[in-house]
């Protein structure tokens, strides 16, 4: 039945390879509105982003480039989207260039970038559109070093299930509510030739750093996560040391996707739950984005979303703080440049675009506001409006006190590092104790410098 299975899974692949190599760099030149208006003769504001899918291009496109260039007369907005847009930032902000509005893959990016004079302190610019005083305050804070507001996350995300409705009713299986339920569902979905659930690494080894901080929230638990993360207790602890133990179970047993772990994206796995070979993705919540290229016409209504499952250590439904992306402004740019860029991130930050943009390309603009009650959802599809419906329990999770860290918003980058590299303990390669120390040891230095983001207490924290 492996067997079976891995031959869909090299027909997926093969799929999804032709379809991402089709994403082209939008270029300046190549930008006009959906009414074919011609901006060629305006300075150009660049703003550099992944390579998403062409669906999610076209939303963005004409909800964000062709709403912001109809506005005003001086400007176009070009938006290049880069699958190595990651690398090629820290290449062109070294050599102080780069686009205006600075793409980062969480706050943790972030920070080598503000250590190195490169991004634009954004604190006028946050009280000239009221930014404090309307995103969730961990995720304000988590883009500031030393107090200073460097950067704004666009999107929350958090670890989760998202489950095939279809495969547990025709198997007789309960969604999970704690984690030894959840397990005992992948373990029959092994013995019945599925996967126990899927996802991978493929091209994007950060995907590691998600079951990572999933059980360091779940296992090690909110309350000792914070204690390591402000100074009070060492990364060497038990805590820590059983949630690294419990990843590396969950490796062996095969609940990662066994050995197609490596040869998955997201893309790939969402298709292959689609089509009933796994009953789970357990992952974050920006895959909502994915599922809508696969669960489609009568498999639209197939997948749904729960939060991760109770744990002994972690009783009570709780979050794992994670971020999309973050939007920062290039120092080395006009003060003219700065400002328009402050305006369209700005664009960026309100329940109206994240609506919108949600409509069209749910999963991914998840904007953290302290009020998301005016985004009506009555004509959204199912996918977007469920994904609203994860982003408004966020939200509600925060303000009771119910969250962890992911290491992309509150690691530092060096810290966040080791985190990717927990496949180490996984491939036998270091030990647990050992891997943990390691952790520690870069931490320590990063703590050192103040290269720790703010570090918001969770409830039962004294």
């Amino acid at each position: 039945m492996r067997k079976r299975v891995s031959k869909a899974v090299l027909s997926i692949v093969l799929a999804a390879s032709m379809v991402f190599a089709a994403v082209p760099a939008v270029m300046a030149d190549e930008i006009t509105t959906a009414a074919g208006e011609d901006y060629s003769d305006r300075e150009v504001i660049n703003l550099w982003f992944w390579g998403a899918e062409p669906y999610a291009q076209e939303a963005m496109k004409a909800l964000l480039v062709d709403k912001y260039n109809a506005s005003q007369d001086n400007y176009q907005l070009v938006v290049e989207f880069r699958p190595s847009v990651d690398a090629d930032m820290t290449t062109a902000l070294a050599a102080n260039q780069g686009p205006d509005i600075v793409y980062g893959s969480g706050p943790s990016f972030v920070m080598p970038l503000v250590e190195a004079g490169k991004l634009e302190p954004m604190d006028a610019y946050s009280e000239q559109y009221g930014w404090a005083d309307k995103i969730l305050q961990p995720y304000y804070e988590s883009g500031t070093v030393n107090g200073t507001l460097y950067s704004l996350v666009n999107g929350v995300s958090t670890m989760g299930v998202f489950y095939n409705k279809k495969v547990l009713a025709d198997n007789g299986w309960e969604v999970p509510t704690t984690i030894e339920e959840l397990e005992a569902v992948m373990d029959k979905a092994l013995e019945a030739g599925l996967y126990a659930s899927v996802t991978g690494n493929k091209g994007w080894q950060p995907v590691n750093e998600n079951y990572a901080s999933a059980f360091l929230t779940h296992v090690a638990g909110p309350a000792t996560m914070y204690k390591v993360l402000t100074g009070e207790e060492s990364w060497v602890n038990d805590d820590v040391k059983a949630a690294v133990a419990k990843t590396k179970e969950w490796w062996d047993k095969g609940y990662l996707a066994g050995s197609d772990y490596v040869n998955l994206n997201f893309s790939e796995s969402l298709a292959l739950l689609a089509d009933e070979k796994a009953p789970f993705f357990i992952g974050p919540s920006i895959a909502f984005q994915w599922a809508a290229s696969y669960f489609t016409d009568d498999k639209t209504e197939n997948i749904a979303f729960v939060p991760f499952p109770a744990t002994e250590q972690v009783p009570d439904t709780t979050y794992t703080l994670g971020a999309a992306c973050t939007l920062s402004i290039n120092a080395n740019v006009s003060q003219e440049h700065k400002d328009e860029a402050a305006k369209i991130i700005d664009m960026m930050m309100n329940a109206e675009f994240m609506q919108e943009m949600t409509a069209a390309w749910p999963g991914y603009w998840g904007t953290p506001l302290k009020d998301l009650s005016t985004v009506d959802t009555s004509e959204m599809s199912y996918l977007s409006s469920s994904f609203v419906d994860v982003v408004k329990s966020i939200s509600d999770a925060v303000n009771q006190g119910n969250f962890g860290y992911y290491d992309n918003v509150f690691f530092p980058a060096a810290t966040q590092q080791r985190i990717i590299n927990i496949d180490e303990v996984w491939f036998d390669t270091i030990s647990v104790d050992d891997y943990v120390q390691s952790i520690q040891d870069e931490f320590e230095v990063e703590f050192e410098k103040g290269l720790v983001p703010p570090i918001p207490k969770p409830s039962g924290v004294e």
